[in-house]
């Protein structure tokens, strides 16, 4: 093995170390992505999706090269390491690789738009942070129209560094927000506690972890074991009951 010196370029990962904090963005990897695809002269976007875009399979419309579309959904996927503000854009259009159509190749091509003008964001880390983890989810009810499903979405910050974060579909259908909030909370919750025994490896030890979402009936359900045999997910809510009354979880309104 040999010292090569401070870390500065990782896999596609640009890392400036300062004395107040590290930054690590793809400012490199996002040129190289809007070149490959010849948009360096589109028109820049603000935003990576509008807000009444919803995607389906669009059976009409014409069908496009499967293999461009998946190979630009790859790269934005890798771009999404430290861009979490266009994880959700390209989730959504990453489940339409079996049969792509234009309707979905303009919405990528808008994620890549959205980037022209951002080339520099990335994740800042400082170094006086503190130790405090927390989480927020969040979801949308039977927010896809082809199946009803509800997408879900967490984020998590230990002091005020973002430390994780994913966008998901979640895999059943539920008949009300509480429920579908209330499914995914179980999930969230075990990776607030994955996370928390890596901390403790490292000698730090929390006992009050707070969870925030903003479905007060999933919240009252959390706490209230009466009104958890009228639920259909036992197994859940018993993993959320052991959690709430040992003292390692405590839910709240953000």
């Amino acid at each position: 093995m040999s010292m090569m010196g401070e870390l500065n370029f990782f896999l596609g990962l640009q890392i400036k170390q300062t004395k107040n904090g590290i930054f690590v963005n793809q400012s490199k990897y996002c040129k190289d992505l809007i070149h490959r695809f010849g948009m360096e002269n589109a028109k820049h976007m603000a935003t990576p999706m509008s807000t009444g875009c919803y995607l389906d399979k669009d059976e009409t419309s014409q069908s496009i090269d499967i293999k461009k579309y998946r190979g630009m959904i790859r790269s934005l996927l890798y771009l999404s390491a430290s861009r979490p503000d266009i994880m959700f854009s390209v989730c959504m259009c990453a489940r339409f690789q079996s049969n792509p159509k234009e309707s979905h190749l303009s919405v990528v091509k808008r994620i890549i738009r959205c980037l022209l003008g951002t080339l520099n964001i990335g994740l800042w880390y400082p170094k006086n942070s503190t130790c405090n983890l927390i989480g927020y989810s969040d979801f949308d009810f039977a927010g896809f129209k082809t199946d009803r499903k509800s997408p879900s979405g967490t984020c998590h910050f230990i002091g005020s560094a973002l430390v994780s974060w994913h966008s998901k579909k979640q895999n059943n259908v539920a008949l009300s927000t509480a429920e579908a909030e209330y499914i995914y909370a179980g999930n969230f919750c075990a990776q607030i506690l994955w996370m928390k025994q890596q901390l403790s490896d490292y000698g730090i030890f929390l006992d009050h972890i707070p969870t925030r979402c903003d479905n007060t009936s999933a919240i009252n359900l959390s706490k209230n074991p009466v009104l958890h045999s009228r639920t259909k997910h036992r197994n859940k809510t018993s993993f959320l009951e052991r959690s709430c009354s040992k003292g390692r979880l405590c839910s709240r309104i953000h």
